[in-house]
């Protein structure tokens, strides 16, 4: 699953991650994936091959692995998908495409906005109150992902002063405290990569008592390397750090110069050590504590969500589908753990329909009526009493409400 859901994931998250730009921001790439994921079975043609250029991989498998990861969320990562429907909107196509989502998937009318902001909050460990799009009347479909997380280190960090981030640092100045590693628990080393070039790498984690974990990876590079440069090599480098080996693809410390290097110093000193020919290689990190909130607009094009509404509009019938797409996205870096959310919203549009005038009857039982009532019986199929009128009545002399209907009804 790692292997064959990391290669497309890192893709789309350099075209989300290049949308946003190099300002500070914090996103899930994931949590928009896995709704396209969701959306791509409904799809066909052209559209459906848009939707798999955008997916990094063909439908079948997209969906296949969406319904893995939602059916069997992991333990330190809660999270949640859902497809609600305008209410009184329910075709045949789309109750078809509902039978191809995840089994977790949450499925039904579309609550109102404090049900998506409740459905935000309740998925997202309360890191996230409010759902990242407005309900209109112009929503027929909607999709949601929440993915949300709260761990504590194995091991936390000490504080030191905020001069060890080093001289050339801009942040050194301006920061009274930063975050050094600790001696066990932690790993750091140097990896070569591709634009990139060579990095400094910091892996802390979180692991459960049945193994399961969770693993936050920081990669600094050359302060000119651009940040699609950066975000790239930082996804490589997670596909290492989730196995406690040190990676093979890494720098020796005695074939780099001493001194400072892009997102290092390197000095060297004499010790007493058992290592291979005397030469023992030690690695520390120094990171800040940091924080982000922010929204995204993910309508682009190569984004897939244009494709999605299109895949839904060929679906129902309705080729004019437009579609808003949002994520509210946080995290928290700091010295005992980690803990970040983000909830993805896309919906379906429909064009509002032309002025008219809407006749509304307000039905009024106010003078004598009959009422007629009827059994129901499908053991079977259909049995002897379906369809049954069992009781009948006209009501010419109405009541008062009795006392029992005026009490609060009873705890169920």
């Amino acid at each position: 699953m790692t292997t064959t859901l990391h290669v497309p994931l890192a893709r789309y998250a350099a075209r989300l991650h290049a949308g946003i730009g190099d300002r500070h921001h914090v996103a899930s790439p994931l949590g928009a994936w896995l709704l396209l994921a969701l959306a791509a079975p409904a799809a066909t043609g052209g559209v459906r091959a848009e939707l798999e250029d955008a997916l990094g991989v063909d439908a079948a498998t997209a969906a296949d692995l969406a319904a893995t990861l939602v059916d069997a969320p992991h333990p330190l990562v809660p999270s949640a998908t859902a497809v609600w429907h305008r209410a009184g909107f329910d075709p045949a196509p789309l109750a078809n495409w509902r039978a191809t989502l995840p089994r977790r998937t949450e499925t039904g009318p579309l609550p109102d906005q404090a049900g998506l902001d409740a459905w935000a909050r309740e998925n997202t460990l309360g890191l996230i109150d409010r759902f990242p799009l407005t309900v209109s009347p112009r929503v027929l479909l909607a999709l949601a992902s929440a993915l949300a997380t709260r761990i504590s280190w194995a091991d936390p960090f000490d504080l030191v002063p905020g001069t060890a981030l080093g001289a050339t640092s801009p942040w050194a100045g301006r920061l009274g405290q930063v975050l050094r590693a600790p001696k066990h628990g932690h790993r750091a080393w140097i990896a070569p990569t591709g634009p990139a070039g060579d990095v400094a790498v910091h892996a802390a984690s979180a692991v459960t008592s049945d193994d399961a974990g969770l693993v936050v990876v920081s990669v600094a590079a050359d302060p000119t390397v651009g940040p699609a440069a950066v975000l790239a090599a930082a996804y490589e480098m997670s596909a290492a750090a989730v196995d406690d080996a040190a990676p093979t693809e890494r720098r020796s410390l005695f074939d780099l110069p001493l001194g400072d290097g892009p997102a290092w110093s390197l000095r060297e000193e004499p010790v007493h050590t058992f290592a291979p020919g005397g030469r023992e290689e030690r690695h520390s990190a120094v990171l800040p504590c940091w924080s982000a909130s922010d929204e995204h607009d993910l309508a682009a094009a190569t984004l897939g969500f244009p494709a999605v509404a299109r895949g839904l509009g060929g679906l129902l019938g309705m080729a004019e589908l437009g579609v808003e797409v949002r994520q509210a996205a946080m995290a928290r870096y700091g010295r005992y753990g980690f803990e970040a959310a983000a909830v993805t919203g896309a919906f379906a549009l429909m064009s509002m329909p032309p002025p008219g005038v809407a006749r509304i009857a307000e039905l009024r039982f106010g003078h004598p009526y009959a009422v007629v009532a009827v059994a129901v019986d499908r053991r079977g199929g259909t049995g002897p009493w379906h369809g049954v009128p069992v009781f009948s009545a006209w009501v010419a002399d109405p009541e008062e409400p009795a006392a029992t209907d005026l009490a609060d009804p009873p705890e169920a």
